[in-house]
């Protein structure tokens, strides 16, 4: 896998850890990728470097760096999960949008098209980051603050794709979907909630890879200009 590389963005109001992946001098179009609420955990980077791969300069910036005693490293600790929801929760939704907002200028300043790409807490953020600063695409994977976000639909007005499992327990997806005007809506009849996500509690791995195909068909040509 291709290893990131480390640089600060600056906020407003401090300095943010952001990873890259690709030259940022290139003319590549640019993608944001917004983490789950494991933070940009191996599973992020794997999707980082893909994307990469594929011809786009990609940067994940670490939306928890202002909170204190941060510690998601150990993926096979039991109580993972508890703690990264505790870690979420403990987050500034409004800052988390502007911080997410300077990096997407970060990558505007070269000129190029950008998308955002977010995964779960990350969808739901780059769901509401689209609808306050435009990207040239979207691709939300389940954004689990969507049924709170709802009332931003109208604003998000970039080319947009969702992903939902059927069997989500976390988010209405029959509420969701019909607000979701003029998105391109896949949906996943016996996937749950994190589906793409590698871990075994999570990962449903037919749904993951048609979803993952559907989008990088989906960047590829709203990003690329491939038909």
């Amino acid at each position: 896998m291709t290893r990131a590389n480390n640089l600060e963005i600056d906020t407003g109001s401090g300095l943010m850890l952001v990873h890259e992946w690709g030259d940022p001098n290139s003319a590549t179009p640019g993608i944001l990728l917004l983490q789950e609420i494991f933070g940009v955990s191996p599973y992020i980077e794997q999707r980082a470097a893909e994307l990469s791969a594929l011809g786009y300069y990609v940067i994940a910036p670490e939306i928890y760096w202002r909170l204190d005693d941060v510690d998601l490293s150990d993926e096979d600790a039991p109580d993972l999960l508890e703690r990264a929801v505790g870690t979420m929760q403990r987050l500034d939704w409004d800052q988390a949008v502007v911080d997410s907002v300077a990096a997407l200028e970060y990558l505007r300043g070269r000129d190029r098209r950008t998308g955002i790409v977010g995964f779960c807490f990350g969808g739901g953020l780059a769901f509401n980051v689209a609808a306050v600063s435009s990207p040239d695409a979207l691709v939300s994977y389940y954004g689990s603050a969507l049924p709170n976000l709802l009332h931003l639909a109208p604003d998000v007005t970039a080319p947009s794709l969702h992903h939902f499992g059927d069997a989500d327990d976390y988010i209405p997806v029959d509420v969701v979907v019909p607000a979701l005007v003029g998105a391109e809506v896949h949906r996943y009849p016996k996937a749950g909630h994190a589906f793409d996500n590698p871990m075994p509690a999570f990962h449903d791995t037919d749904a993951s890879a048609l979803a993952w195909e559907r989008t990088v068909e989906f960047l590829s040509r709203t990003l690329q200009g491939a038909s």
